[in-house]
Protein backbone atom coordinates (compact mmCIF):
# COMPACT_ATOMS: atom_id res chain seq x y z
CA UNK A 1 0.00 0.00 0.00
CA UNK A 2 3.02 2.17 1.00
CA UNK A 3 4.44 1.95 -2.31
CA UNK A 4 1.49 2.43 -4.60
CA UNK A 5 1.13 6.09 -2.08
CA UNK A 6 4.94 6.56 -3.27
CA UNK A 7 4.42 6.17 -6.98
CA UNK A 8 0.93 8.45 -6.71
CA UNK A 9 2.97 11.14 -5.48
CA UNK A 10 6.14 10.78 -7.62
CA UNK A 11 3.27 10.36 -10.65
CA UNK A 12 1.98 13.96 -9.45
CA UNK A 13 5.57 15.92 -8.73
CA UNK A 14 6.42 14.95 -12.60
CA UNK A 15 4.05 17.14 -14.46
CA UNK A 16 5.21 20.01 -11.56
CA UNK A 17 8.70 19.03 -12.43
CA UNK A 18 8.20 19.40 -16.04
CA UNK A 19 6.16 23.03 -15.73
CA UNK A 20 9.29 24.40 -13.37
CA UNK A 21 12.01 23.58 -15.57
CA UNK A 22 9.98 25.13 -18.88
CA UNK A 23 9.15 28.11 -16.67
CA UNK A 24 13.44 28.64 -15.75
CA UNK A 25 13.92 27.94 -19.88
CA UNK A 26 11.61 30.46 -20.34
CA UNK A 27 12.60 32.89 -18.12
CA UNK A 28 16.13 32.06 -19.03
CA UNK A 29 15.48 32.68 -22.95
CA UNK A 30 13.34 35.68 -21.93
CA UNK A 31 16.59 37.32 -20.23
CA UNK A 32 18.60 36.13 -23.38
CA UNK A 33 16.48 38.39 -25.31
CA UNK A 34 16.44 41.30 -23.36
CA UNK A 35 20.38 41.11 -22.96
CA UNK A 36 20.52 40.63 -27.19
CA UNK A 37 18.36 44.20 -27.42
CA UNK A 38 20.43 45.99 -24.45
CA UNK A 39 23.20 44.75 -26.41
CA UNK A 40 22.34 46.15 -29.94
CA UNK A 41 21.28 49.25 -28.35
CA UNK A 42 24.83 49.72 -26.94
CA UNK A 43 26.16 49.19 -30.51
CA UNK A 44 23.86 52.09 -31.77
CA UNK A 45 25.06 54.57 -29.01
CA UNK A 46 28.81 53.57 -29.23
CA UNK A 47 27.97 54.28 -33.17
CA UNK A 48 26.36 57.35 -33.17
CA UNK A 49 28.42 58.99 -29.81
CA UNK A 50 31.84 57.95 -32.26
CA UNK A 51 30.32 59.37 -35.14
CA UNK A 52 29.18 62.86 -33.51
CA UNK A 53 32.79 63.09 -31.82
CA UNK A 54 34.23 62.72 -35.44
CA UNK A 55 32.08 65.20 -37.45
CA UNK A 56 33.05 67.56 -34.64
CA UNK A 57 36.48 66.79 -34.64
CA UNK A 58 36.98 67.08 -38.44
CA UNK A 59 35.17 70.80 -37.87
CA UNK A 60 37.36 71.91 -35.17
CA UNK A 61 40.13 71.10 -37.55
CA UNK A 62 39.02 73.06 -40.37
CA UNK A 63 37.92 76.02 -38.30
CA UNK A 64 42.04 75.70 -36.86
CA UNK A 65 43.22 75.60 -40.51
CA UNK A 66 41.26 79.05 -40.73
CA UNK A 67 42.64 80.71 -38.21
CA UNK A 68 45.76 80.00 -38.80
CA UNK A 69 44.92 81.36 -42.69
CA UNK A 70 43.95 84.51 -40.99
CA UNK A 71 45.89 85.06 -37.70
CA UNK A 72 47.49 88.15 -39.17
CA UNK A 73 43.45 89.34 -39.28
CA UNK A 74 42.57 89.15 -35.83
CA UNK A 75 39.29 90.83 -36.83
CA UNK A 76 38.02 87.65 -38.19
CA UNK A 77 39.22 85.53 -35.38
CA UNK A 78 35.87 86.13 -32.91
CA UNK A 79 34.15 85.01 -36.11
CA UNK A 80 36.19 81.78 -36.59
CA UNK A 81 36.15 81.42 -32.85
CA UNK A 82 32.38 81.15 -32.94
CA UNK A 83 32.16 79.10 -35.86
CA UNK A 84 30.90 81.92 -38.22
CA UNK A 85 33.00 80.90 -41.14
CA UNK A 86 32.20 78.90 -44.42
CA UNK A 87 34.29 75.43 -43.38
CA UNK A 88 33.31 72.16 -45.05
CA UNK A 89 30.89 69.46 -43.32
CA UNK A 90 32.51 67.11 -41.02
CA UNK A 91 29.36 64.65 -41.59
CA UNK A 92 31.55 62.48 -43.78
CA UNK A 93 33.87 61.58 -41.09
CA UNK A 94 30.52 60.64 -39.03
CA UNK A 95 29.67 57.76 -42.24
CA UNK A 96 33.35 56.88 -42.06
CA UNK A 97 33.26 56.30 -38.11
CA UNK A 98 29.77 54.81 -38.33
CA UNK A 99 30.82 52.52 -41.04
CA UNK A 100 33.82 50.77 -38.79
CA UNK A 101 31.20 50.67 -35.99
CA UNK A 102 28.88 48.16 -38.47
CA UNK A 103 25.71 50.92 -38.85
CA UNK A 104 24.43 53.99 -40.51
CA UNK A 105 24.00 57.64 -39.85
CA UNK A 106 21.85 60.78 -40.58
CA UNK A 107 24.20 63.50 -39.81
CA UNK A 108 23.11 67.01 -39.45
CA UNK A 109 24.60 70.35 -38.31
CA UNK A 110 23.27 71.63 -35.12
CA UNK A 111 24.17 75.38 -35.20
CA UNK A 112 27.49 76.47 -36.60
CA UNK A 113 29.52 74.62 -33.79
CA UNK A 114 27.59 71.18 -33.62
CA UNK A 115 26.70 67.73 -35.03
CA UNK A 116 23.56 65.23 -33.96
CA UNK A 117 23.57 62.40 -35.35
CA UNK A 118 21.29 59.50 -35.45
CA UNK A 119 22.62 55.83 -35.86
CA UNK A 120 21.11 52.68 -37.04
CA UNK A 121 22.69 49.04 -36.43
CA UNK A 122 23.32 47.23 -39.58
CA UNK A 123 22.55 44.15 -37.28
CA UNK A 124 19.44 43.16 -35.51
CA UNK A 125 18.74 41.58 -32.13
CA UNK A 126 18.52 38.51 -33.69
CA UNK A 127 16.00 35.12 -33.18
CA UNK A 128 15.06 34.86 -29.57
CA UNK A 129 11.41 34.19 -28.43
CA UNK A 130 9.98 37.66 -28.69
CA UNK A 131 8.38 37.85 -32.01
CA UNK A 132 9.65 40.17 -34.47
CA UNK A 133 12.93 40.48 -33.27
CA UNK A 134 14.45 38.71 -36.21
CA UNK A 135 14.36 41.99 -37.95
CA UNK A 136 14.63 44.55 -35.55
CA UNK A 137 17.21 47.21 -35.76
CA UNK A 138 18.63 49.47 -32.62
CA UNK A 139 18.29 53.19 -33.57
CA UNK A 140 20.13 56.12 -31.07
CA UNK A 141 21.53 60.04 -31.18
CA UNK A 142 24.07 61.46 -30.05
CA UNK A 143 24.80 65.53 -30.23
CA UNK A 144 28.45 66.62 -30.22
CA UNK A 145 29.71 70.30 -29.38
CA UNK A 146 32.67 72.35 -30.56
CA UNK A 147 34.06 75.26 -27.55
CA UNK A 148 35.93 77.49 -28.19
CA UNK A 149 38.40 77.76 -25.17
CA UNK A 150 40.30 81.03 -25.49
CA UNK A 151 39.66 84.95 -25.57
CA UNK A 152 41.99 87.37 -27.00
CA UNK A 153 43.10 90.79 -26.44
CA UNK A 154 43.09 93.41 -29.10
CA UNK A 155 46.75 93.76 -30.88
CA UNK A 156 48.94 95.93 -28.35
CA UNK A 157 52.38 97.83 -29.55
CA UNK A 158 55.20 96.17 -27.66
CA UNK A 159 57.82 99.19 -26.18
CA UNK A 160 59.99 97.75 -29.54
CA UNK A 161 56.93 98.51 -31.51
CA UNK A 162 56.41 95.07 -32.21
CA UNK A 163 52.98 93.83 -32.81
CA UNK A 164 51.94 91.00 -30.28
CA UNK A 165 48.88 88.93 -30.43
CA UNK A 166 48.19 87.15 -27.18
CA UNK A 167 45.85 84.39 -26.69
CA UNK A 168 43.68 83.61 -23.23
CA UNK A 169 43.34 79.98 -23.24
CA UNK A 170 41.38 77.62 -20.54
CA UNK A 171 43.98 75.91 -17.86
CA UNK A 172 45.81 78.80 -17.93
CA UNK A 173 47.24 78.72 -20.90
CA UNK A 174 48.13 82.28 -22.13
CA UNK A 175 50.11 82.19 -25.98
CA UNK A 176 52.10 85.31 -26.58
CA UNK A 177 51.92 85.02 -30.68
CA UNK A 178 54.50 87.37 -32.49
CA UNK A 179 53.67 88.47 -35.85
CA UNK A 180 57.35 87.95 -37.28
CA UNK A 181 57.88 84.40 -35.56
CA UNK A 182 54.52 82.70 -35.70
CA UNK A 183 56.33 79.33 -35.84
CA UNK A 184 55.03 77.80 -32.31
CA UNK A 185 51.17 78.28 -32.95
CA UNK A 186 48.37 76.58 -30.77
CA UNK A 187 47.05 72.97 -31.61
CA UNK A 188 43.22 72.52 -32.51
CA UNK A 189 43.22 71.01 -29.24
CA UNK A 190 44.53 73.86 -27.40
CA UNK A 191 42.15 76.13 -29.39
CA UNK A 192 39.05 73.80 -29.24
CA UNK A 193 37.30 71.94 -26.85
CA UNK A 194 34.86 68.92 -28.42
CA UNK A 195 32.41 67.14 -25.90
CA UNK A 196 28.78 65.00 -26.32
CA UNK A 197 26.43 67.23 -25.54
CA UNK A 198 25.19 65.14 -21.84
CA UNK A 199 28.70 64.30 -21.21
CA UNK A 200 32.29 65.96 -20.57
CA UNK A 201 33.93 63.97 -22.59
CA UNK A 202 37.22 65.78 -24.06
CA UNK A 203 38.42 65.47 -27.28
CA UNK A 204 42.22 63.49 -28.57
Amino acid sequence: MRRGLVCADAGQAFPIYIAAVAGLLFLALAYFAVGQAAATRSEAQTAADAAALAAALETRDRLTDEWVANIRKPESWLDIFEGNVAVPSGCWRAHQLAARNDATVDCQPDGPLGYTVVAETNGTVGDTIVPGTENRKATESATAVIEARCSFDEPAKEPEGEVLLKLSCEDGENWDLKLDDLVNLPNPEDLFDVHLADSQTNDE
